[in-house]
C-alpha cells in the first residue's frame, strides 16, 4: 500500500474469448489457439510490468482470469470486467491495488444530448460500457480510473447496401465518426462531474480509436487555455484538463515512436491513457508525477510490407505502461527556477507561468 512508484497500462487484448465460444457470430478460437493467447497475454503482462491495467474486448471473464494467473506479475489481482450486451465485448480491469468501488456506465448523462441546428441527434448510450473504478493507491491517495473502448473507425453500413461503394462506405464512416464524437462527449461529461472544483486524481485508459489529436480525443481531454487567457479564466481551465501521458513523455525526449496498431499501412496511436493535473509535475498540489511511457508493440506487422501476419492468438494493438511517481518533492525547485525568472512564484497555489512549462516544455 505504500509503493511510491506505480506502473498504470492499457491493453487492448484482441476478442479474448473461452475456447469453442463463438463471437462475432462466426470466430471461435480452437484449445490450442485459446493456450496461445493465454501465454501470450501472459508474457506482454509480464513485459508490462503494470500495477493496475484497463482491458478492451473482453467477452469472458472466465478467460481474462485465466491469462492473468499465466503472469507472474499479476498474482493475486483484483479484477472487475463488464457483462457481454449482445455480441459486444466488454472492458475490464485489474489491480494490484484495491478497488473500493466501481460501476459501468451503458447509458449518456442527460448533458451529453446532441442537436444539430435544432434536430435532436438521438444516440443515448456508450457502444461499450464504461467502467469507473475508484482505487486505493496509497494511504493518502485515492484515483479514479476510466477505462473505456470507443467506436472504432470500421464503417457501420447496413445489410442490404452494396458495402463496396464508395458513397455507402463513404456514409458508413461518417455514422461511425458521429457515434464515436457522441461517446466522447458523454465521457467528457461523466469526467467532468469528478474532476471540476475538485483536487481528485484520475486516470482515463483505453482504446479510443483515433489519435491523441483527433477532435474526439481532445474533447475527452479538454482544450488547452489560450495564453493570453485571463488567469481566473485558465485556472478553471486547468482543474478539468486532461493531460496525455504521451505528450508529457515528447516534451522530455527527442524522439516519438509511439504508436499502437497498423491498418493497411497506416502507423496509428489508438490506445491512450490520460492524466489529471493530481499527475502532472509542475503542479504544486499534485500526488504524483508522470516520469516514463512505454509502447509495447514490437509485434505489430505491417503487412503492407512484409508477408507475414499476426497470428490470431496475439493481439493487434500494442499496449501502453505510464510510470508514476507518488510524492510531491520531485522537481518543484526546478521549475520554480525557470518560472522566477518571469513573474513571482506563488506556491500556494498554481501561478500562471507555472502551467504555462505544461503547455510549452518541461525541460
Amino acid at each position: 500500500m505504500n509503493r511510491k512508484n506505480i506502473r498504470i497500462g492499457t491493453f487492448n487484448l484482441c476478442n479474448l474469448a473461452l475456447p469453442n465460444a463463438v463471437y462475432y457470430n462466426r470466430e471461435r478460437y480452437s484449445p490450442e489457439e485459446y493456450a496461445k493467447k493465454l501465454r501470450w497475454i501472459g508474457g506482454q503482462l509480464d513485459q508490462m510490468r503494470a500495477d493496475v491495467v484497463g482491458f478492451q474486448e473482453v467477452f469472458h471473464q472466465e478467460a481474462l482470469q485465466e491469462a492473468l494467473e499465466e503472469s507472474q506479475y499479476c498474482q493475486g489481482f483484483h479484477l472487475v470486467a463488464g457483462n457481454l450486451i449482445g455480441d459486444t465485448p466488454a472492458v475490464a480491469l485489474a489491480s494490484r491495488f484495491p478497488i473500493l468501488e466501481h460501476r459501468f456506465i451503458r447509458h449518456f448523462p442527460e448533458a451529453a444530448q446532441l442537436d444539430i441546428q435544432g434536430a435532436e441527434i438521438p444516440l443515448t448510450h456508450f457502444s461499450r460500457p464504461v467502467l469507473a473504478a475508484k482505487l486505493q493507491f496509497s494511504e493518502s491517495v485515492e484515483c479514479m480510473v476510466f477505462v473505456v473502448h470507443l467506436k472504432s473507425k470500421r464503417p457501420i453500413i447496413p445489410d442490404n447496401v452494396d458495402r463496396y461503394d464508395p458513397i455507402e462506405k463513404a456514409r458508413g464512416q461518417a455514422r461511425s465518426l458521429i457515434l464515436r464524437a457522441a461517446e466522447s462527449l458523454a465521457l467528457r461529461v461523466l469526467l467532468m462531474e469528478v474532476l471540476q472544483d475538485r483536487n481528485y486524481p484520475v486516470i482515463v485508459l483505453g482504446d479510443m480509436n483515433d489519435g491523441g489529436a483527433a477532435v474526439t480525443s481532445r474533447l475527452i481531454s479538454g482544450e488547452i487555455p489560450h495564453r493570453n487567457l485571463e488567469a481566473e479564466h485558465k485556472r478553471k481551465i486547468w482543474d478539468v484538463l486532461l493531460y496525455h501521458v504521451k505528450d508529457i513523455q515528447a516534451r522530455q525526449s527527442y524522439n516519438d515512436f509511439y504508436y499502437t496498431h497498423i491498418h493497411n499501412g497506416h502507423y496509428e496511436s489508438l490506445d491512450h491513457i490520460m492524466v489529471s493535473q493530481e499527475f502532472v509535475a509542475q503542479n504544486p498540489d499534485r500526488v504524483g508525477r508522470v516520469v516514463y511511457v512505454s509502447v509495447f508493440n514490437d509485434h505489430l506487422i505491417d503487412e503492407t510490407l512484409s508477408p507475414e501476419s499476426i497470428p490470431v492468438w496475439q493481439s493487434d494493438h500494442g499496449q501502453v505502461v505510464t510510470a508514476i511517481e507518488l510524492g510531491r518533492e520531485m522537481r518543484l525547485r526546478r521549475t520554480q527556477v525557470a518560472v522566477q525568472s518571469r513573474r513571482e512564484v506563488r506556491p500556494d497555489r498554481y501561478s500562471e507561468e507555472s502551467v504555462m512549462r505544461i503547455e510549452e516544455s518541461s525541460h
